[in-house]
């Protein structure tokens, strides 16, 4: 039987490096030829702290969800993922982005990619995808500004100068057609290709909505010597989807009874993204331990989104208000990191050293459009899909700018052990981030801002037995006052605070018998300087507002036995609005932050009786949640079974069934507003057919 390894190390893209690389790290997955299993989670990763690190010892909550779990499940989504990842929750995103909520702070744009910013608002696909790394709390010192909550990075697959192909296509009862394929090949000891691609044409539950999205991803990995590899990677993805808003609220909770039902215009909601990214990557080894790394990544995005949605239902007249806007949102992305990482021992003690910089260019067109007129205006609860006539005009108040965002960075980070049983993680960053916006709107003008972030972290390991681990870490992360995206700015956000991050956390890592690690943490996340409207009306921002998220997040991932896969997770949070905003309803004496449950849980574990027959079994359970800040409408809590059956068939054949929702749950699982809410999806039955040659 063959085995290939991948391994994400902290070159620009290196995800899979050749063997001798491998057998030194040991950072990925197993990937395995033959029809035996493929493992949940991974030991080491580098994307914590850059340099190969075990995962116990990293002073960090994360949840590492790999590709086996993926398939196994059958995850469309960054939103189904998070669904299983311990303090994490998702925002329906207005039909056209994915939006993260990580302890209780909201991202589109805290999205990685090996380790690069990846920061676009679109749908992101897991068809090249090694594993996903979900690290919570902030994150600036290794990531930058932003990651307040934690961040997202996806570890795409490379070369790993093994034979390995596979196909796979899969459909499910609501017309859903989906074909993908993984093609690793080496044309000799020191060139390895491989190339992953997705086509998928599909319905959904949700009458009127469907999209069709395509992806390729061909790699090239170059092996120069012994000490040096060179990576090249191209990535075209396409995708377009009606933007489905969901349906509005019936007073204080969702309206019933509508899960199949589209509010608004179906062909005038869609959301269309064209994806090109290319990347470069070398890693060089010297002698005495040094070793110097470099990614470079350079993305071209083109995204548009329109809609015609639900704004308002009056119960006493059965009628749901409608209301519409478009938006253009292209991109240009460059980064570059450099990373210097000495492994070394100094007066007796061992130590991790780590120098590097960062630059990056981003350049962005923004442009809104409101629907002033759409006719009809309204449409009754009963019969809410509509073929309306739209006119879109721009308001003074839709965004119409051209940003520029320049970011220049420095930071070192060091490893100590003193001792066998302490670990010692010191480190700090500089950014000097500046943005640029020029107001294209009659009232507007040029605006800029420069920020210069210095952002900290501490952690201390200590570990009383070689499977035991606990751990005690600050960290700080901070966000300039324009936005995530920085698409806004004016003369009063300009001259604002940055928004601050600081994370307090204590944990615990068990390595148990059988692979499985189980984890634990308690942390308290307080955001600070968020900006609120003046209360005297007059446009200005005050620096008002507080918020505190704390909580604790227990994880089990991997293997109880070579049979059994689990991946678990519970949290306990509270998050709340300390300093209280206009946005915030008067009427609550404390108001929580949206999307946060109280209590979740999730379980997906798979058996396998033989080499032939397996079966999974999962749970999804949150207590209940609100819409928005306002606290005006509720998200019930609800909970969810899911179940899968595995076979594995003669000449590499492998076939699947998974049936999501078991039960029937009627459920809602998350919103984007007080009146965008999105329906489960009722019992979906999904099939998959793979072969391996």
């Amino acid at each position: 039987m063959g085995r290939l390894y991948a391994l994400p190390i902290a070159a620009a893209f290196l995800c899979g490096v050749a063997p001798a690389f491998a057998a030194e790290a040991g950072a990925g997955p197993d990937i395995v030829i033959t029809g035996e299993r493929l493992p949940y989670g991974v030991k080491v990763t580098t994307t914590a702290t850059k340099t190969n690190t075990e995962i116990k010892n990293i002073p960090q909550a994360l949840t590492i969800v790999s590709s086996a779990q993926i398939n196994d499940q059958q995850l469309r989504s960054v939103g189904d993922l998070l669904l299983f990842v311990p303090g994490a929750s998702y925002n329906s995103g207005e039909g056209n982005r994915d939006t993260l909520v990580l302890r209780g702070n909201s991202s589109t744009a805290d999205f990685f990619v090996d380790g690069v910013r990846d920061d676009v608002q679109y749908f992101r696909d897991f068809y090249n995808v090694d594993r996903v790394e979900v690290l919570k709390g902030p994150n600036a010192m290794i990531f930058g500004r932003g990651g307040g909550g934690g961040i997202l990075n996806r570890v795409l697959k490379r070369p790993t100068f093994s034979v390995a192909r596979r196909a796979t296509v899969a459909a499910d009862g609501w017309s859903a057609r989906r074909l993908t394929g993984d093609f690793d090949q080496p044309l000799s000891s020191t060139i390895g290709l491989r190339l992953n691609g997705v086509y998928e044409n599909s319905d959904s539950f949700r009458h009127h909505v469907d999209l069709r999205r395509y992806g390729i991803n061909p790699t090239a990995a170059v092996l120069i010597g012994s000490d040096t590899r060179i990576d090249l990677s191209y990535e075209f993805f396409h995708d377009r989807r009606t933007a489905d808003r969901g349906v509005p609220a019936n007073g204080d909770e969702p309206l019933r009874g509508h899960a199949r039902d589209f509010f608004g215009d179906p062909d005038d909601s869609f959301a269309r993204a064209n994806v090109n990214v290319a990347t470069f990557a070398l890693e060089h080894r010297f002698a005495e331990g040094l070793t110097l790394k470099n990614r470079t990544l350079f993305g071209n995005y083109d995204k548009f989104y329109q809609n015609i949605y639900p704004n308002s239902f009056n119960p006493a007249t059965g009628l749901v208000a409608l209301a519409g806007y478009n938006n253009r949102n292209d991109r240009r992305n460059l980064f570059s990191q450099t990373d210097l990482v000495w492994e070394n021992r100094l007066a007796g003690i061992d130590q991790t050293l780590l120098l590097g910089f960062e630059v990056g260019h981003e350049r962005s067109r923004n442009k809104r459009l409101t629907a002033t007129t759409i006719a009809p205006g309204s449409v009754p609860v009963d019969d809410p899909t509509v073929d309306a006539k739209v006119i879109f005009s721009p308001l003074l108040s839709d965004a119409n700018s051209r940003v520029t965002a320049d970011v220049a960075a420095l930071y070192i980070q060091d490893q100590v052990r003193p001792a066998k049983w302490l670990e010692i993680v010191a480190g700090l960053r500089f950014d000097s981030f500046k943005v640029n916006v020029d107001d294209l709107r009659p009232t507007g003008g040029h605006f800029s801002r420069r920020d210069r972030l210095w952002s900290p972290r501490l952690g201390l390991v200590l570990k009383p037995t070689d499977d035991l681990s606990f751990y005690a870490s600050y960290s700080r992360s901070y966000l300039p006052q324009s936005g995530d995206q920085f698409s806004g700015l004016d003369v009063n956000t300009s001259a604002l605070k940055p928004e601050r991050f600081d994370n307090y956390e204590l944990g615990a890592k068990l390595q148990l018998p059988g692979g499985l690690l189980a984890t634990a943490a308690i942390y308290q996340l307080d955001r600070t300087n968020t900006r609120a409207p003046n209360p005297n009306g007059n446009g200005t921002f005050l620096l008002t507002g507080k918020q505190r998220s704390k909580g604790l997040e227990l994880g089990l991932e991997r293997s109880l036995t070579s049979r059994w896969l689990i991946s678990a997770g519970y949290a306990l949070q509270k998050a709340q609005i300390l300093a209280r905003t206009t946005a915030c309803n008067p009427s609550v004496a404390t108001c929580q932050v949206p999307l946060v449950p109280r209590h979740s849980f999730s379980l997906w574990n798979r058996y396998d009786f033989n080499k032939t027959i397996g079966a999974g079994l999962g749970v999804i359970a949150r207590s209940k949640s609100y819409t928005t800040v306002s606290n005006a409408v509720r998200l019930p809590g609800y909970a969810r079974v899911d179940a899968a059956l595995y076979y594995q068939l003669p000449g590499g054949v492998s076939a699947q069934i998974n049936l999501e929702n078991l039960l029937g749950a009627h459920y809602f699982p998350t919103a984007n507003a007080d009146n965008n809410i999105a329906p489960g999806a009722p019992r979906t039955v999904r099939a998959g057919v793979g072969y391996r040659f």
